[in-house]
């Protein structure tokens, strides 16, 4: 069976500088790969890659037995891959049940047809406030995005890539600002987007605890370079991960 996703000898160079060297990886369906390394590692410069906002200098990028590497962001959304960022990135104008709305119509197949109210999509908003209830928003679907706290605006990140139907989904630091007592849910919701929705996921993340709760395997990036990929207890045991860690903020 392929992998979900696959990369191949990926590389991206900057102005002579090397960002990413090399890089051979696979993430089998349904699957949660934790992406640690240092800052300046090329966690985020991998996610630009697969997800289309950067053309690699050598490589190749799979989705399934598809290969990806030469086309456009949004014809990868099309095919399956979601994202989200380090900071959020919603239509703060506009309510949360519009936010998932705007992507759950366009994964229904529906056009933006100007003169066609979107509410007569009755299909459309059913499965947004359905993806709404899934991260425990269904409550507040006339709120404006805008004036949610930062974890409930992560959540509705999750319910707009739910809506997307998506099958691989990358997740660029989800707990970047979050106070502590909101982390702990919000892993929950993560899990569930493999348990209860059978997605894939990749997630980068600087919180350990969260890695080695949530990951099924763990790809620790250096300079550019993949230094290792195993299971939580595997990395954490690397002779090679603990002399390149100690003492630093994975």
């Amino acid at each position: 069976m392929n992998p979900a996703l696959s990369v191949k000898d990926l590389s991206l160079a900057i102005g002579g500088a090397k960002i990413l060297d090399g890089i051979d990886l696979e993430v089998k369906s349904n699957e949660i790969l934790g992406i640690i390394g240092p800052n300046g590692a090329g966690k985020t410069s991998l996610f630009n890659l697969i997800s289309g906002l950067r053309a690699p200098s050598r490589g190749q990028i799979f989705l399934g037995d598809r290969d990806i590497t030469r086309l456009a962001p949004d014809e990868r959304a099309k095919m399956g891959i979601a994202r989200t960022f380090q900071t959020s990135s919603i239509f703060a104008n506009i309510t949360c049940l519009e936010n998932v709305r705007i992507a759950a119509q366009t994964a229904n197949g529906h056009s933006m047809n100007l003169t066609r109210n979107a509410y007569s999509y009755k299909d459309v908003v059913e499965a947004s406030k359905h993806c709404l209830d899934q991260v425990g928003l269904g409550s507040r679907e006339m709120q404006l995005a805008g004036s949610l706290s930062h974890g409930d605006k992560r959540r509705l990140e999750i319910a707009i890539v739910l809506a997307q139907s998506s099958s691989v989904i990358l997740l660029d630091e989800p707990m970047a600002g979050l106070s502590v007592e909101n982390v702990p849910q919000l892993v929950e919701i993560i899990r569930t987007l493999v348990t209860q929705h059978n997605k894939t996921v990749l997630i980068v993340e600087h919180h350990m605890e969260v890695i080695l709760d949530l990951a099924d395997r763990i790809a620790v990036l250096n300079h550019g370079e993949l230094l290792i990929t195993g299971t939580p207890t595997e990395v954490m045991n690397n002779q090679t991960v603990l002399s390149a860690y100690i003492g630093e903020a994975l």
